[in-house]
């Protein structure tokens, strides 16, 4: 038996569609990670990214459970003394809530440089509306 290893001239690249409205944050994220890993494909190697592009509509209506919008901190730190900002997820999602899904998809990434070009495939908009009708996304059902 041989181990057949996915050449990246060999990849064919998809594109699909989710729509955030009402899914669970982490939910959504598992699944829209497993996309850009290329997980749900056949010719999957763990050293070459055989990922799809997802587009994610509706960032803005997208659902955390329990208590986490006033619970759920976001923290960055600037390098400097005293440079510790924080956000709530709550406010996050009011001013940007393209970042709560970016944040969330990144975390469930490898941390490599190939999660780097992984993420470049994922594109994310707060409306019901994206440009990239000409690439013919599929919808990716939840």
């Amino acid at each position: 038996m041989t181990t057949n290893v996915a050449k990246i001239e060999d990849v064919q690249r998809g594109w699909y569609v989710v729509d955030a409205q009402n899914a669970v944050l982490g939910r959504l994220a598992t699944q829209v990670a497993n996309v850009l890993r290329g997980k749900n494909k056949a010719i999957y190697t763990p050293s070459v990214d055989t990922g799809d592009f997802v587009i994610v509509v509706n960032a803005e209506k997208v659902a955390l459970t329990g208590r986490k919008l006033a619970d759920k901190i976001y923290y960055s730190h600037s390098g400097f003394t005293g440079g510790l900002k924080e956000i709530s997820a709550g406010k996050l999602l009011e001013s940007k809530p393209e970042e709560v899904i970016k944040k969330a998809v990144k975390g469930m990434l490898p941390k490599n440089k190939l999660a780097r070009h992984m993420l470049k495939k994922l594109k994310i908009y707060a409306g019901g509306s994206h440009p990239h009708d000409a690439q013919q996304p599929k919808v990716l059902a939840l």
